[in-house]
């Protein structure tokens, strides 16, 4: 008997996360958040991106409740010493004192001739996507962010031990969702599609 190939096998209820994911507002995201078990499913389901030479050119920093607090001690700090407008500094606050769990992606370039480092980057980029989608997909609201404080070499040092050459993809703030945002409107396919015969 021979393996017969399967047939295409349509998952309606992946589908249906793909067609309707969105992001929440981060300040809208509430208790609870994601348990220790299902943040470990998140982070099973972002490593699964593409990843060409196995390089893993990014690893995950999961910021709780206090290591957010302590986060915006530093944000503050550090955009004083910066000399930024004081509306600036407090957006940069508010994004980690506002928070309950983050999941910082870290983009960790491998130096290799073989695999480009802009491939390296694309599944960094991949990786915060897939959190985002493995967050909703267990009920939670997810929002994609970055910001001044991680753009800041010291802020990156000080506040994450980031080292030489490592940054920050993405800050996902996870939670429950609070007040639903009215959609927005969508690209339209007619105008970014070009089909090549």
């Amino acid at each position: 008997m021979t393996d017969a190939i399967d047939p295409i096998r349509p998952n309606s209820d992946a589908l249906k996360l793909l067609l309707t994911r969105r992001s929440r507002p981060a300040r809208t995201l509430k208790l609870p958040v994601p348990t220790g078990a299902q943040i470990q499913t998140i982070l099973t389901a972002a490593s699964r991106v593409p990843d060409h030479g196995k390089l893993e050119p990014w690893r995950f920093i999961i910021l709780n409740r206090a290591a957010l607090e302590r986060l915006a001690g530093v944000a503050r700090t550090r955009g004083t010493a910066l000399d930024l407008p004081p509306e600036a500094i407090e957006k940069g606050v508010s994004q980690f004192a506002d928070a309950h769990l983050a999941i910082a992606v870290i983009a960790v370039p491998r130096p290799t001739v073989k695999i480009p480092e802009r491939e390296q980057i694309l599944s960094a980029g991949a990786v915060c996507q897939t959190v985002l989608l493995a967050a909703q997909a267990l009920g939670y609201g997810a929002n994609w962010l970055t910001g001044w404080a991680v753009e800041d070499a010291a802020f990156r040092t000080e506040a994450l031990g980031l080292a030489a050459g490592e940054w920050v993809a993405g800050l996902i703030h996870l939670g429950t969702e609070g007040a639903v945002p009215p959609e927005r409107p969508r690209p339209d396919l007619a105008l970014i599609v070009q089909h090549l015969d």
